[in-house]
């Protein structure tokens, strides 16, 4: 799983939730420290508690540094443009939907890669796409995403079980982890468009990211 094209990706995850949580902050009125804050939380939260539930070592970014230059940069570039950016309607759900798709992958391969069965590496994988929002979504004051009628974690589970079927194939793995991570993006986009919910329930915050 160690390969230029995995660690292009979960650089590209993090900077894509880092801007998440800073555009989320600066939304609810933080200021640029806080968001910040949110920022850091939102694109390493999910990653850290799998690392500790996983007891996988050291939790990865206290190894390495180069995530905090990526979320930086997404923090930076969230706070530079985000009156141009608030203005692109859901731009904050796509970067959000960019994170949660990589991440799931990510955090699936690292869990098998430690000996996990598929079922714990599955929803490990799926812990470490979700869990930055809801930490994100709590510290802003926001009903976590995951805990409301949207669609929001389902779509990593079928990504993560497609993802594992087709490792048992002949296909490249790199083709396996793109066609995951467009599957995840188009179902939930489908299903933000369609308005697909599993609750009979209306949304009580319609301030979803």
């Amino acid at each position: 799983m160690d390969s230029v094209f995995v660690n292009i990706l979960d650089n590209l995850g993090t900077f894509a939730f880092a801007m998440s949580g800073t555009l989320t902050a600066l939304h609810r009125r933080f200021d640029y420290f806080g968001a910040l804050v949110i920022a850091f939380v939102t694109a390493t939260g999910g990653g850290t508690l799998r690392d500790l539930l996983t007891d996988a070592g050291p939790v990865f970014w206290t190894e390495a540094t180069h995530y905090f230059y990526y979320i930086f940069a997404g923090y930076l570039i969230a706070v530079l443009f985000q009156s141009s950016l608030h203005r692109l309607s859901n731009t904050m759900f796509l970067f959000d939907t960019i994170g949660i798709s990589i991440f799931t992958i990510i955090g699936m391969e690292k869990t098998l890669n430690l000996g996990f069965s598929p079922l714990i590496a599955l929803n490990m994988g799926v812990m470490s796409a979700v869990v930055g929002g809801v930490i994100r979504d709590v510290l802003t004051h926001v009903p976590p995403l995951i805990f409301r009628r949207e669609i929001y974690a389902i779509p990593c589970y079928i990504g993560g079980m497609v993802y594992w079927m087709m490792g048992w194939t002949s296909i490249p793995l790199e083709l396996n982890i793109l066609v995951t991570i467009i599957l995840i993006i188009l179902i939930r986009l489908i299903a933000i468009k369609r308005h697909w919910s599993i609750s009979p329930h209306k949304d009580l915050d319609d301030d979803a990211v």
